[in-house]
């Protein structure tokens, strides 16, 4: 790849798997043979010690690249456990939306004049672009300025969700968002695709959620469903991936299915671009 693809996982809905998606994805893409950059936009930190980074010893972290003061080559760790590079995160990163909502152009804090309305987010992710073929997003479960800043960087979104009924309407709201950043902040931004997490095929409901979101997203869906799964719920007190807890537990065979789904969708799109011979 000449340049990464740079997916935000986002929902504003808590608790429905972004922290897990996020640094699970991250180790399953690394064991396909992909360089991955994962970056913490989470003032909680979760992803930071989901990938055996311990958060409250970073002297640099994501928030000082927001504020122009660092370089990501100057923050980022490598994850011990993952496989792959970490911006982390801490909880000075809360002040940083503090810091954000009196500057200028603050949605697109880090927006960079020479690059068509790119956010400094991605403007800094392009200095170490050529080492890496995928950047993960960790963002807030908030629609707030971290998560917009996510979401101008981003070149896609990848939205988890429970199939619950609260989270139709969840989703709603969601879509509506990244339309709005598409067409003032992000013209780029796309879906990259739903993911249906903590599923529990035997409830009937989660059965019919699922049902009306292939009706409404079609291909959008992925094929791959997470399943609830206690190595994954467990995997971040050991500040390991599940895939190094118990890689052949079904909430990692899951996510290295993910990471093959994401792969196979990304071949098929260069291929449809791609110029037909003469």
């Amino acid at each position: 790849m000449s340049a990464p693809r740079i997916i935000a996982i986002a929902n504003q809905k808590g608790g429905v798997g972004k922290t897990t998606t996020a640094v699970n994805l991250a180790a399953s893409l690394v064991a396909m043979k992909r360089r991955v950059l994962l970056i913490d936009l989470d003032p909680q930190g979760n992803a930071t010690t989901g990938a055996g980074v311990d958060k409250r010893a970073c002297a640099a972290t994501v928030y000082h690249v927001l504020l122009g003061q660092r370089g990501i080559r100057d923050v980022r760790v490598q994850s011990p456990s993952g496989g792959f590079d970490l911006v982390p995160a801490n909880r000075d990163l809360a002040g940083a939306e503090v810091e954000l909502v009196d500057l200028p152009e603050r949605e697109t804090r880090l927006k960079d004049a020479l690059a068509d309305a790119l956010s400094q987010m991605r403007s800094a992710i392009s200095e170490v672009a050529p080492e890496y073929d995928f950047v993960v997003l960790d963002c807030p479960p908030s629609l707030s300025l971290l998560t917009l800043n996510g979401l101008c960087a981003a070149d896609s979104v990848l939205i988890p969700m429970q199939c619950e009924y609260y989270a139709l309407e969840g989703l709603s709201d969601l879509v509506q968002t990244l339309k709005k950043v598409r067409a003032h902040l992000n013209p780029r931004l796309e879906i990259e695709g739903l993911l249906r997490t903590m599923y529990d095929p035997r409830n009937t409901l989660a059965q019919n959620v699922a049902a009306e979101l292939e009706k409404h997203f079609g291909e959008k869906l992925y094929r791959t469903v997470v399943p609830r799964n206690i190595r994954l719920a467990e995997a971040p007190s050991h500040g390991v991936p599940a895939l190094r807890l118990e890689a052949k537990s079904k909430g990692a065979q899951a996510y290295l299915a993910l990471a093959g789904e994401i792969l196979r969708r990304m071949e098929a799109r260069q291929a449809a671009a791609a110029p037909s011979p003469a």
